[in-house]
């Protein structure tokens, strides 16, 4: 379905976005013997023994932050990154449930006490 205005088509728009990120972690979830069928939908790959793992996931804002809760979560005990965009703030990570669990936990705790950050409870399926 199309857009409509009663504006003529000859007149120009200007659209203004302007993003104004808060220092916060938006979302942290921890998915526990997730489906395999998940690994591969997320482009993780699908050749490794995902049998007794987890699958954790984090938003934050700024995006740029996602690389030092990458490094965190690489440092904090044995997750593997599956998935870290600089640009949306999106970091996947995959280990077992303790191993995500205590990865999702350490970078709470980083980028509350030492960034000052907002962050979010951990939920989990």
């Amino acid at each position: 379905m199309g857009y409509t205005t009663n504006m003529p088509e000859d007149v120009k728009q200007r659209i203004i976005q302007e993003l104004v990120p808060g220092k916060q972690v938006s979302l942290a979830h921890i998915i526990a013997n997730p489906d395999d069928v998940l690994y591969t939908k997320l482009g993780l790959d699908p050749s490794r023994d995902y049998s007794r793992t987890a699958i954790g996931i984090m938003t934050v804002s700024p995006a740029e932050t996602a690389i030092i809760m990458a490094d965190i979560a690489i440092k904090s005990s044995g997750v593997e990154l599956g998935f870290v965009d600089r640009f949306s703030g999106s970091l996947i990570i995959t280990g077992t449930v303790s191993q995500v669990e205590a990865s999702v936990n350490a970078i709470l705790s980083y980028t509350a006490e030492k960034l000052g950050f907002a962050v979010c409870p951990v939920t989990r399926t």
